[in-house]
């Protein structure tokens, strides 16, 4: 329960993916700037600025991944020139009629909540296509901060490869709950700066119950290597 209240502290706090770009608020402001010139409705105007105005805020709160929303530099170029193109292009039009302005709005909002999407669930699904531990670059669509993704790879192709890999990870999660126990207030979801980490995904995966830090005490190569190829 401690893990879901913090986890909505977080959410609430987010920012969005789109916002984390260079050119974001450039972007933006022109279109909340320019929208009463788009529709002969008056009625259009205001729904449209909301639109615009919660844009990163309902970004985050339509993602509804499993997974931390971190995202790679170059994916969210390509999202971000998407998005830009497609909005620019309906900028250019004359005034609209009524109603035609914000639903292109919307759906322009969708395809870009389903381009982050993609883009967050790939990375995470080639990450995992390695042999063992493997990490690449992000940006955390919570407050834009770099940040990095950790995951354990099955794609070994031999017996000791997979016992490197499976060694590689014991030590990795023996480190990581030391390094965690003496960072992270255990009291407490708000943690001062620099001192919170987001657990990699393997580490919190509630099938497998083998790696939570009460068993790690006993855990051995062969143990863990089982545990492991049953998931």
């Amino acid at each position: 329960m401690a893990l879901l209240l913090c986890l909505g502290m977080t959410a609430a706090l987010a920012r969005g993916c789109l916002h984390c770009h260079n050119n974001f608020s450039e972007k933006f402001s022109y279109y909340r700037h320019h929208v009463n010139l788009k529709s002969w409705w008056v009625g259009d105007i205001p729904v449209s600025g909301a639109l615009l105005t919660d844009w990163s805020q309902d970004t985050m709160r339509e993602l509804h991944l499993a997974i931390p929303a971190e995202i790679t530099r170059e994916n969210l170029d390509q999202v971000a020139r998407t998005v830009y193109r497609k909005m620019d292009q309906l900028y250019q039009g004359k005034m609209y009629f009524p109603g035609y302005f914000p639903n292109e709005l919307r759906a322009i909002f969708r395809e870009q909540v389903h381009l982050i999407q993609n883009a967050i669930i790939r990375s995470r699904i080639d990450c995992q296509r390695h042999c063992g531990i493997f990490q690449y670059e992000t940006i955390s669509c919570h407050n834009c901060s770099d940040s990095h993704v950790i995951c354990f790879g099955y794609n070994c192709e031999s017996s000791a490869q997979w016992e490197s890999a499976v060694r590689g990870l014991l030590i990795y999660i023996s480190n990581w709950h030391k390094q965690d126990t003496k960072m992270r207030p255990s009291s407490s979801c708000i943690s001062s700066p620099g001192t919170h980490r987001t657990t990699p995904a393997f580490l919190v995966a509630p099938s497998i119950s083998c790696l939570e830090p009460q068993h790690l005490a006993n855990l051995t190569l062969e143990s863990a290597s089982e545990c492991l190829t049953q998931h």
